[in-house]
C-alpha cells in the first residue's frame, strides 16, 4: 500500500510547469526521464512523507513507492547528511557506472544480454576497449563458476546476489533453464525500489517471473519483491540481523547448498562489517560457495590512483586493507569459517576463458596498448571459498 500526498502523483501543469511535492517546488523540465528520491533533495526538503517517484516524458510524476515517517523520522530526516549519507550514497552510484558500462559493452557485441536495456538507458557516452573486455573477463568470469556450481548441485540450491543493482542474472538463467530453486537479490532500498519498478512496468522483465511463480499475483512493496524462483529485498548488508530476519522470511533455506555472489561490494564495507558477513554465510550454510570480484594489488601506484580517484567522488574503499593481495584476499575467507579458497587476477581469469571467444572480441575494437589492459586486469580479482558438508565436490569447482 502506498501512502502519499495526492500532489505527489498530480499530472504536471502545463502553465506552471511545476512539481509540488511534499511542499518543494522543483522544475519538473530539469528533471525529466530520471528517477529520484526524498534523498535526492535531502538539505532543503521538508516532507513528511518519503516518496521515490519519476517525471516521465509526458510531464507526469510517478510514484514508484513511498513510506509514511513518524514525526520522529521525519525530524531526522531533515537532518544536513553525515559523512556516513554521503560515502553511502557515492557507492550506490556505482551501481549506475557498471550498469551503463555493461549496456555499452553489450551494444559493442562483446556478449548478448537482451535484458540490460529494460533497466539502462542508452547513452552518448563511448567506453574505452580496455573497460570493454574488463567487463567482459567480469561477466564471463563469475558466470563460469555460477554455472559450474548449477550443474554441480544440479540445480538444487539457492544463489543470493549480494549487493545485485541491476543484474540480468536471473533472467538468464531463466533463458538457459538453470535457474536454481531459488535466487535472492539484496541490495540498498533506494536501488530495489527502482528495480521493482522495472520490473512492474515492463513485460519482458515480469513475464519470467510469473511464468515460475504458482499463483498469478506476486508478492511485493516498496523494498521488496517475493516469488516463487525471484526474490529482491532491500537492506544494509552491514545489518545482518535484519538480513538474517528477511531472508528467513522469503523463505531462505539453510539447509539447500546456496552460493553467494559479490561484485565490488565487500570493499565498500570495513574488514569488520565484510568478516562479519562472511563468516555469518559460512557459520549458517553448511554447503556454500561464496564468490567476491574486487580490486586486488592495491598497495602499487596504480591501485593508489584508483583509490585517490574515488575519493574525489566521496567514494572511500573502506575495506581497501583486504585487498592488497591474493593472499590478504583468500585469508579472509579461510579466517572466517571457510574450508578452501582460491583467487585468481583478472588477467589470469582472461586468459582461461574460451580463446575463440577472446579472439573474438578482441576484433570487435582496435586496443592501442595492452600493456593498459594488463595493468587494469592485474588489479582485480575472482576469489572464490566453499564448505561442503555435503560432499558435492565444491572445491572442484574452479577454472
Amino acid at each position: 500500500m502506498c501512502l502519499y500526498t495526492k500532489t505527489c502523483c498530480r499530472r504536471l501543469s502545463t502553465v506552471y510547469g511545476y512539481i509540488d511535492c511534499t511542499h518543494v517546488l522543483f522544475k519538473a523540465s530539469h528533471f525529466k526521464g530520471n528517477v529520484f528520491s526524498h534523498a535526492d533533495f535531502k538539505n532543503t526538503a521538508t516532507a513528511t512523507c518519503f516518496a521515490l517517484w519519476e517525471v516521465t516524458g509526458s510531464g507526469c510524476v510517478h510514484v514508484m513507492c513511498s513510506l509514511q515517517l513518524t514525526p520522529h523520522e521525519h525530524m531526522a530526516s531533515r537532518q544536513p547528511f553525515t559523512d556516513s549519507d554521503t560515502a553511502d550514497e557515492a557507492v550506490r552510484t556505482t551501481c549506475d557506472d557498471a550498469s551503463t558500462c555493461k549496456r555499452f559493452a553489450t551494444s559493442r557485441g562483446y556478449w548478448s544480454d537482451p535484458y540490460i536495456q529494460y533497466f539502462v538507458r542508452t547513452t552518448g557516452e563511448r567506453k574505452a576497449p580496455e573497460i570493454n573486455r574488463g567487463y567482459y573477463a567480469r561477466v564471463h568470469g563469475m558466470n563460469h563458476l555460477l554455472d559450474a556450481f548449477l550443474r554441480k548441485t544440479d540445480c538444487n540450491c539457492q544463489v543470493v546476489n549480494l549487493g545485485a543493482g541491476l543484474d540480468t542474472t536471473f533472467w538468464r538463467l531463466k533463458g538457459m533453464n538453470m535457474m536454481p530453486k531459488k535466487y535472492f537479490e539484496v541490495d540498498f532500498p533506494m536501488i530495489v525500489a527502482r528495480k521493482i519498478h522495472n520490473i512492474k512496468t515492463k513485460p519482458p522483465l515480469s513475464k519470467p517471473l510469473i511464468e515460475t511463480h504458482s499463483t498469478d499475483s506476486l508478492l511485493f512493496d516498496g523494498h521488496s519483491l517475493d516469488s516463487d524462483r525471484y526474490c529482491i529485498i532491500g537492506t544494509d548488508l552491514r545489518d545482518l540481523p535484519n538480513l538474517e530476519e528477511k531472508l528467513k522470511k522469503f523463505q531462505m533455506n539453510a539447509e539447500l547448498p546456496t552460493l553467494f555472489l559479490s561484485e565490488c561490494v565487500l570493499v565498500y564495507m570495513t574488514p569488520q562489517h565484510s568478516n562479519k558477513l562472511v563468516h555469518w554465510v559460512a557459520d549458517t550454510f553448511h554447503t556454500a560457495m561464496f564468490v567476491n570480484y574486487e580490486q586486488v594489488n592495491m598497495a602499487d601506484r596504480f591501485g593508489q590512483v584508483m583509490v585517490e580517484n574515488l575519493l574525489r567522488r566521496q567514494c572511500t574503499l573502506a575495506g581497501v586493507e583486504v585487498c592488497q593481495s591474493l593472499d590478504s584476499q583468500k585469508d579472509r575467507f579461510l579466517s572466517n569459517g571457510w574450508e578452501n579458497a582460491d583467487a585468481l587476477d583478472m588477467m589470469t581469469v582472461y586468459s582461461l576463458l574460451p580463446q575463440d571467444d577472446i579472439a573474438r572480441i578482441e576484433r570487435l575494437e582496435f586496443l592501442d596498448e595492452r600493456e593498459l589492459l594488463q595493468q587494469l586486469l592485474q588489479h582485480y580479482c575472482i576469489c572464490w571459498a566453499s564448505k561442503d558438508k555435503l560432499r558435492l565436490g565444491l572445491s572442484q569447482v574452479a577454472f
